[in-house]
């Protein structure tokens, strides 16, 4: 998903800053590079979100490349299912943590002084926020505390013209499912059981990434805005 919001939003005419994990570095150059064909700047910053340094670092390098932050998009995110709570590790819940709730609230306080009236947090959280699965405990609750802060920061920001707003997705085809964020026997049947009958792609909700930040959604606060195959059926 943070692949075609990139992408997206260098459509629209924005100079965008990616962060990956530095495993990533093949599929990140794939993205840098189409940003460029755009004609739009690319700033790449590998490093793990888990560690408070690197989020300083990551806003710090995000303002020099790009001359300023007018859009944060929170997207980076931790899913393994585990059929039970005694199968997670304190250092497997810790990660999940650190990544989905850590993460955000260090890059988003880095990055606040640096916001100027018009400019617009985007966080990502889940129709797990609302129905979790039984699977996906420490994750869902993470999604749930994303969906508090978006309407939190909302409230906080407003007075100084920032806006905060959310995406919820419901199945999306992301590498979070085929690397431990499902079982086999779920991924065969993923997103079936929705009133589509399928699952999305993140293509298909770039656009909504994109409508968060534009100025003529500058109403827009607090919200947030699903995206799951007209839900479960």
């Amino acid at each position: 998903m943070g692949r075609a919001a990139a992408i997206a939003f260098a459509r629209e005419g924005a100079d965008v800053a990616i962060n990956y994990y530095p495993t990533e570095e093949p599929d990140a150059r794939e993205v840098i590079d189409l940003i460029r064909r755009e004609g739009r700047k690319a700033v790449a910053i590998p490093g793990d979100l888990r560690q408070e340094s690197f989020c300083k670092r990551l806003v710090a390098d995000a303002l020099s490349g790009l001359g300023g932050i007018d859009i944060l998009v929170m997207n980076a995110a931790r899913q393994q299912t585990k059929a039970s709570i005694l199968d997670i590790t304190t250092d497997d819940f810790d990660a999940t943590m650190k990544t989905n709730i850590y993460a955000p609230f260090w890059i988003i306080r880095a990055a606040l002084p640096h916001l100027k009236p018009g400019a617009a947090i985007i966080g990502t959280a889940s129709e797990q926020a609302e129905n979790p699965s039984g699977e996906l405990y420490d994750y869902a609750q993470t999604k749930a505390a994303t969906t508090n802060y978006v309407k939190s920061l909302a409230k906080q920001l407003g007075p100084k013209g920032i806006r905060v707003n959310g995406v919820a997705p419901g199945p999306i085809w992301t590498p979070l499912q085929v690397s431990g964020g499902a079982t086999m026997e779920k991924l065969r049947e993923f997103g079936g059981d929705t009133a589509l009958g399928r699952p999305g792609q993140p293509a298909e909700l770039a656009g909504i990434y994109v409508r968060l930040a534009e100025d003529d959604g500058s109403f827009a606060s607090g919200a947030i805005y699903g995206a799951n195959g007209g839900g479960k059926i």
